[in-house]
């Protein structure tokens, strides 16, 4: 049995992404967000280019493309907020959601911070410390809670 490339742990702030890297990121945000769950939605919402927005991302060794992505925000008036947790479908299961979540956590630090979870994860999230916070809603078509962690 052949052994899986470890993927490295990538962090970049919005202004440090080279072309290809942000057309890689989004592409695979499109693939799994529009095309896999077939939620045709506006991916491209502005905020992957603000100042104070990170972009974390596992990719393996001679690949152009990204595993997994994670988009990190900072909110007006204090605190962070995850978004766009998304893995490619051919490397799902090797915990890398898992892997991304706890890289953001570190970046956060002692700040508060707020997701919005595709309802089937919400136990994931909680297993970060992350607690239900107002009633079940719908995006796009697909059921989401929204979710808070305090320090």
């Amino acid at each position: 049995m052949s052994q899986r490339p470890h993927a490295t742990l990538r962090r970049q702030w919005s202004a440090d992404l080279t072309t290809g890297q942000l057309y890689a990121l989004l592409a695979l945000r499109v693939d799994v967000f529009v095309v896999e769950q077939g939620c045709p939605y506006p991916e491209l919402d502005g905020r992957d280019l603000e100042p104070g927005t990170r972009h974390l991302w596992l990719e393996s060794a001679g690949s152009p493309h990204p595993e997994a992505y994670l988009r990190l925000l900072e909110e007006p008036g204090g605190g962070f907020r995850i978004g766009r947790v998304c893995t490619a479908r051919a490397a799902r299961g090797r915990g890398h959601s898992r892997r991304l979540v706890d890289a953001a956590l570190v970046e956060v630090g002692d700040a508060g911070c707020v997701l919005d979870a595709q309802t089937y994860v919400v136990d994931f999230y909680a297993s970060f410390g992350f607690v239900p916070e107002g009633a079940e809603f719908i995006e796009d078509g697909i059921p989401h809670q929204r979710m808070r962690r305090s320090r």
